[in-house]
C-alpha cells in the first residue's frame, strides 16, 4: 500500500506519523499544488490531505486510489461527485478538537474581557512600580455570572462552551441560522433576539448557505454596545469590513477571531487597521491545534485507514 500525505505541514511537524509506515510506503509532502498532487498521487492507494483540492485535476492519474482521508471536519476541498464516479471512498474526522476550541474560546474571552494585554503592558512598562495604590483601576472588567451568552452553532463545540459558560453563571441562549429543530435542555431563540440580548456571542457554526456572510452590518447594529463577539467557526461567516466599522464606531465592545475570510491573512484586510488590543484580538486559526487535538486527529485517521483495508 502507498499512502501519500499531500500537506503534512497543516498538522505540524511535531506529530508522530510512524504508525502509517507500518501499513505500507508513506510519502510525506509539506505542501502540494494541484499539479504536484497529480504527479505525487499517480500510484497512491490512500491520500491524506487537509486543504489540497481533490478533483479530476489533482488526482486524475490516480488509478489505484481507493481512499481519501481529510484531516479536518470540513470537506469543501473534495469533489465528491468525481470520487463517487471513480469508486473512491472518502472520510473526514469530527469531534477531535472540541476541547481545544472550547478552551481557546474562553482564552479569547478572558483576554478581551479582562484587558489582559493592557495590564501586562502596564506592569512590564514599569508603570506599576510608580503607582500610588496596590490596585490599578484604569481599565475595568466584569464577571461572567449574570451575563447572557449567545451561541451560534450548537454542535459539540457549542454545547461544550454552553456547559462551561453556565458553570461560570452565564445565562446561555442559542440560535440556528438554518432553523434546525430545538435541542432539549437548551434555550433556543431567533437570530435577532440573540443579537439584541447577548452580552457575549460566540460562533461555532460551519460555513454553508445559511451562515456565509451571516454576521454583517445589520447584525452588528443590533448587538449591545458592551457585546464581546467571538468567531471560532469559519471566517466568511462574518463580513470583515462591517466588523471593522462596528469596532471603530463602538457599536460593539470587542471582537476575538480565530478564523478569517482569507487565510493566511490578506495584507489589505480591513481589520489590520485596528491596533487596540482591547477591541480586537486575532489568532491565526490555532483554536483547533492543541498538541492533544492534533495527535488525536492523526490517530483517528490511522484507525480509518486500518479499518478500511483490514477489518
Amino acid at each position: 500500500m502507498k499512502i501519500v500525505f499531500l500537506d503534512a505541514k497543516t498538522i505540524g511537524a511535531d506529530i508522530d506519523l510512524s504508525g502509517f509506515e507500518k501499513l505500507g510506503e508513506l510519502c510525506i509532502y509539506p505542501f502540494s499544488t494541484p499539479n504536484e498532487a497529480r504527479l505525487r498521487t499517480a500510484d497512491a492507494d490512500v491520500i491524506i490531505t487537509n486543504k489540497v483540492p481533490i478533483n479530476s485535476s489533482s488526482i486524475g492519474d490516480a488509478q489505484k486510489l481507493r481512499l481519501v482521508c481529510v484531516t479536518a471536519t470540513g470537506t469543501n476541498n473534495l469533489d465528491k461527485d468525481y470520487l463517487a464516479e471513480h469508486g473512491i471512498d472518502w472520510q473526514n474526522v469530527a469531534g477531535y478538537s472540541t476541547e481545544s476550541v472550547t478552551q481557546h474560546t474562553f482564552s479569547m474571552l478572558f483576554y478581551l474581557m479582562e484587558k489582559l494585554r493592557y495590564y501586562d503592558d502596564y506592569v512590564k512598562e514599569g508603570r506599576y512600580t510608580n503607582d500610588t495604590v496596590f490596585t490599578h483601576f484604569e481599565e475595568v472588567f466584569h464577571e461572567i455570572r449574570g451575563l447572557t451568552w449567545g451561541i451560534i452553532g450548537l454542535g459539540s463545540i457549542g454545547r461544550r462552551v454552553a456547559a462551561i459558560a453556565e458553570a461560570f453563571g452565564a445565562h446561555v441562549i442559542y440560535a440556528s441560522a438554518s432553523g434546525s429543530a430545538p435541542q432539549e435542555g437548551y434555550t433556543q431563540t431567533d437570530m435577532d433576539s440573540l443579537y439584541r440580548n447577548s452580552d457575549i456571542i460566540s460562533v461555532h457554526a460551519p460555513l454553508n448557505q445559511y451562515t456565509e456572510r451571516l454576521i454583517d452590518a445589520h447584525a452588528f447594529h443590533k448587538m449591545k454596545k458592551n457585546c464581546i463577539f467571538l468567531n471560532l467557526g469559519r471566517g466568511p461567516i462574518i463580513v470583515e469590513e462591517d466588523l471593522a466599522e462596528a469596532l471603530t464606531n463602538g457599536e460593539i465592545a470587542a471582537a476575538g477571531l480565530d478564523v478569517l475570510c482569507e487565510e493566511p491573512m490578506s495584507p489589505d484586510n480591513p481589520l489590520l487597521t485596528l491596533k487596540d488590543s482591547r477591541k480586537l484580538f486575532i489568532t491565526p486559526h490555532i483554536a483547533w491545534a492543541s498538541v492533544e487535538a492534533r495527535t488525536r486527529l492523526m490517530e483517528i485517521v490511522l484507525r480509518q485507514v486500518e479499518e478500511y483495508f483490514y477489518s
